[in-house]
């Protein structure tokens, strides 16, 4: 999770390790804010910034929702460059992943004491000897 200004941001793809948090907190501009995606794309040594809105978004046009995105990349980056993409979280879904991720953590902790717990219990190993050749039968 990426956290700038009040916005959670999630990275969803990193091509090429074009994610540097350093140079996207120096590019990064509150205009961003109201776009539902952010990718950055690196050229000559240099960060752009550009924003999508998802596909059902009602005030999107064609080219500014995520649908968009390959033409953009094929049309205005460089041809090979690296690149990254960023969906922001809103406060709903960061509040719904937290709550997944305590009851797993929680339900991880209780099936690790009750397995050490049963651990503890097992007597020690049996051994057992199987016959390798089979006994003959009696006639």
């Amino acid at each position: 999770m990426i956290q700038i200004g009040n916005k959670t941001y999630e990275l969803i793809v990193d091509h090429k390790n074009g994610w540097n948090q350093e140079a996207f907190k120096n590019r990064y501009s509150e205009v961003l804010d109201r776009y539902d995606y952010i990718v950055g794309d690196w050229g000559y040594d240099q960060l752009r910034l550009r924003g999508f809105f998802r596909e059902n978004h009602p005030k999107a046009h064609k080219d500014s929702t995520i649908a968009f995105f390959q033409d953009y990349l094929n049309e205005y980056c460089n041809f090979g460059c690296a690149y990254f993409v960023l969906h922001k979280i809103t406060q709903k879904q960061l509040q719904a992943q937290q709550q997944a991720t305590a009851q797993i953590e929680k339900a991880d902790k209780t099936r690790n004491h009750t397995q050490s717990q049963e651990e503890s219990k097992e007597p020690e190993a049996v051994r057992r000897v199987v016959p390798l050749v089979p006994e003959e039968q009696e006639t």
